[in-house]
């Protein structure tokens, strides 16, 4: 039987591409706040025995959870044989320890949140820099996908000539995969973070590579103040405007539009995150995940049973 899935508001379109190529049914969830801030889900189509999928990508997540963990509870009541989380991005992976005395390492507690609500998870490229896996703070299955192919085609399909810069040593790992999915030639910049909004990259060299177009990519563009610095940079440099591209468009206030602003010749994202700079589509592979997560997904665990 095919899963059934949910999608929570603001993820329909992003639920209906999934529908259409993991094969699964759409399920019919409603959800309101009261006048008091708090939070009415009701699931109009029953997941008894069947599995059921929230779709909720965790932009903005604190306004979120509270909903979703009613809605994963409520499917459980109803007898779904498992509940699953697809988020296409997966919040709180960046404070990944207690970077001062007293700090939360809310990563690992984010973690704890989610699996003791879900029995596995779906999510696009989390943020992993002193995590080598999912597995380390999450103790459900988690299937990533990796999008960095996507990214690789969009770039050979779209842009002549490119030189792939990631902007600090943390792109590293990934920027390379980029790299190497359409034989692109790449180098990586060294920034040094003063702050939330203050930062300095050292860019190497680049005569080398005139002609052709900078393509900036990173996993997630927040404030975009590295970007903007890398822009600065380069425009110094007379190199062509460049292509910002991203996975995540998490986008804090006016960044986008501070990166338009400071000479980038386009802004380019997933859809992982609604915004109008989605270029590239993950749906078909975060279906092909949750495809193959499902068929190896054992029975629900005895220790999540159903509220009565």
């Amino acid at each position: 039987m095919n899963p059934l899935v949910y999608a929570m508001p603001g993820n329909e379109a992003f639920a209906q591409r999934l529908c259409a190529t993991w094969p699964a049914d759409t399920g019919a969830l409603a959800a309101r706040r009261f006048p008091d801030g708090e939070s009415l889900v009701r699931l109009d189509t029953a997941p008894r025995g069947r599995d059921a999928a929230l779709v909720c990508t965790l932009h903005q997540p604190d306004a979120q959870v509270m909903p979703l963990l009613l809605a994963a509870d409520t499917a459980r009541e109803l007898g779904a044989r498992s509940v699953g989380l697809v988020a296409p991005y997966l919040a709180y992976m960046r404070q990944d320890r207690a970077f001062h005395s007293g700090e939360s390492k809310s990563a690992a507690h984010f973690a704890r949140l989610l699996s003791d609500h879900f029995d596995w998870l779906v999510t696009v490229d989390p943020h992993l820099h002193r995590f080598h896996s999912l597995d380390e703070i999450y103790s459900i299955p988690a299937g990533t996908v990796a999008a960095a192919p996507l990214l690789a085609r969009w770039i050979a399909d779209n842009v002549e000539r490119p030189l792939l810069i990631g902007p600090d040593a943390e792109s590293r790992q990934w920027i390379t995969a980029v790299a190497a999915g359409a034989d692109l030639p790449w180098c990586v910049l060294d920034k040094i973070r003063g702050g939330d909004r203050q930062v300095e990259i050292g860019v190497p060299d680049l005569t080398a590579w005139a002609g052709h177009t900078p393509v900036l990519a990173d996993d997630i563009i927040s404030s975009g103040g590295t970007m903007i610095e890398v822009i600065a940079q380069l425009r110094a440099r007379r190199l062509p405007p460049p292509v910002c591209l991203a996975v995540h468009a998490v986008f804090a206030q006016w960044a986008w539009w501070s990166l338009m602003e400071a000479g980038a010749g386009q802004v380019v994202t997933t859809n992982t995150i609604v915004h109008a700079s989605n270029g590239i589509d993950v749906s078909a592979a975060v279906a092909a995940e949750g495809r193959d997560l499902l068929a190896r997904l054992p029975l629900r665990r005895a220790g999540k049973a159903a509220v009565s």
